[in-house]
């Protein structure tokens, strides 16, 4: 079911997994104005929806993102005209909540995802990418610097020789290499994608939905913390998970060798 109805991209729900799409396939999904600024809007309301518990993100058609559309009419048009104001307003706004949102993001990348496009990947938890999938930090070859978060993703997930070299050579580089450098968790058959990603989504919706926000939130802090600052957030997260239903259910699960049936309390 759809709670809202967008023009750039799709949301459906199901059971405690929404799919979002990025939806004008005719331009490999490049983000227009309109396209960010429902972004927001979407990212914002699964952020506080309670029914969804984890999110399934790609494009349709044969690309996951070419980045920004450099030829949307409204660029100049909009107030958000100047580059850093358009990141203020819509961009960056859409990468934090992506990482603050206390629940899993699995990006299914099918296609090339550029620009903002491979930022979107890098901000989910997961990425799988179909074997035709490639990444490219386009910015460079128009006189830019990537953003979306990308300065920051890319030393964490590739190391800074690479990083740097991504972000000044850009040069395209093909899925399996994305998974050698540890852009992406994996890669599977083009034919394969989008049933391995749904199945890995479903997978997550149906955990333990306060521990794996837990999980998230003490990545999140980890960049930042001292490891001994780290210890005191695994023991409040690990004191507050362990009165969970959840964590009842798992450990009956355990010992009597089934399947846990977690309700994500």
């Amino acid at each position: 079911m759809n709670d809202m109805t967008y023009e750039t991209i799709t949301l459906a729900k199901a059971d405690g997994l929404a799919t979002l799409t990025l939806n004008a396939p005719d331009k490999l999904n490049a983000v227009s104005r309109k396209m960010i600024a429902e972004l927001k809007q979407c990212w914002e309301e699964l952020a506080t929806d309670s029914t969804v518990r984890a999110v399934l993100l790609t494009g349709a058609g044969r690309g996951f993102c070419a980045g920004a559309d450099l030829a949307d009419p409204d660029r100049e048009a909009s107030a958000t005209a100047d580059s850093g104001a358009a990141l203020d307003k819509y961009f960056n706004p859409v990468i934090r909540t992506m990482r603050a949102v206390p629940k899993p993001i699995v990006a299914a990348v099918n296609g090339v995802a550029a620009g903002v496009g491979m930022s979107f990947a890098m901000a989910s938890d997961i990425a799988v990418a179909g074997k035709s999938a490639s990444f490219l930090q386009a910015f460079a070859r128009i006189g830019l610097l990537p953003d979306g978060g990308s300065t920051w993703f890319l030393p964490r997930l590739v190391g800074d020789a690479r990083a740097r070299a991504l972000a000044m050579l850009a040069p395209q580089i093909p899925a399996e290499q994305a998974k050698q450098w540890g852009l992406i968790w994996d890669v599977v058959d083009d034919a394969e994608l989008m049933t391995t990603a749904t199945e890995l989504a479903r997978r997550l919706a149906d955990g333990p939905t306060l521990a794996l926000a837990r999980i998230k939130e003490a990545m999140n802090r980890a960049s930042e913390n001292t490891l001994s600052a780290q210890l005191d957030v695994e023991r409040d997260f690990q004191r507050e998970l362990g009165r969970s239903a959840d964590f009842k259910e798992g450990v009956a699960a355990f010992l009597a060798k089934r399947k846990p049936s977690f309700k994500g309390k």
